[in-house]
């Protein structure tokens, strides 16, 4: 029985690393880069402008994903490995307290007192080293993540998921480019909060309308923010030639 539940678990712990570098890292790639270019759109009609704003967006978001993941795998790697050690001694100074140590760790997780103790004498008679580890912090012994992994995984899935955004914006005409990015990125989202969903063995449609709402508030607060600088900058061409007048009219 326990057998079949470590199998449970493990496979849990792979689903949610596809989610962590995968789906989700496309996912930031489509809100972030939807975001940027929808905004810097609505304020300028300039291709250039546009497409030059989102690259380097794009270029930010992946290093920054796969440094954040390479960041956070690596601590977390360096977390388990102090753990590993710190068991490994306590196995060469005291073989009792380390069984104590066990001991208590499978009554914490919910053993009653003599099936604690099977578990222990079993454990210390195959590998003890990996059942103290197992069930004191709950990681998977030897089975330490690899950051250049996750790092690599994020850039790309980050890269992959800004691709229909930033085509959307750039291969449609001008009177065309934000509804149809609009409606590119929701399908787009809609599509990663059904993966994620499933992935996870969650509801998917909670997933997807969540994932939805999010990226059309990201694109209509930006999309916001541009028309204003649009307005602004207007105003400020309207006030320079305001000012210019009396000049032409009197000679100078």
């Amino acid at each position: 029985m326990s057998e079949t539940n470590h199998e449970i678990d493990s496979n849990f712990a792979g689903r949610l690393n596809i989610l962590r570098a995968g789906v989700l890292g496309a996912n930031d790639g489509i809100i972030s880069i939807a975001g940027v270019v929808i905004g810097v759109a609505s304020a300028t009609s300039n291709i250039w402008i546009i497409f030059l704003s989102g690259f380097a967006a794009i270029l930010a978001g992946a290093f920054s994903m796969a440094g954040g993941e390479y960041v956070s795998v690596s601590t977390q790697k360096d977390t388990e490995e102090a753990a590993v050690a710190r068991e490994k001694l306590l196995l060469d100074q005291d073989m009792e307290l380390a069984k104590k140590s066990l001991y208590a760790a499978y009554i914490q997780n919910g053993e009653c007192e003599t099936s604690a103790q099977l578990l222990t004498n079993k454990a210390f008679l195959k590998n003890p080293l990996k059942a103290l580890v197992e069930e004191k912090y709950g990681i998977e012994y030897e089975e330490f993540t690899n950051p250049w992994h996750a790092a690599i995984s994020s850039f790309i899935s980050f890269f992959l998921g800004s691709l229909p955004p930033m085509l959307s914006i750039t291969i449609f005409p001008s009177e065309y480019r934000i509804p149809a990015t609009v409606l590119i990125v929701g399908v787009a989202l809609l599509l990663t909060g059904y993966t994620s969903a499933r992935l996870g063995k969650a509801p998917t449609k909670t997933a997807m309308i969540r994932n939805l709402a999010i990226g059309l508030l990201t694109m209509g607060v930006t999309f916001l923010l541009g028309q204003l600088f649009q307005h602004l900058i207007l105003f400020e061409k309207s006030l320079q030639t305001t000012s210019a007048l009396p000049c032409r009219m009197y000679g100078y």
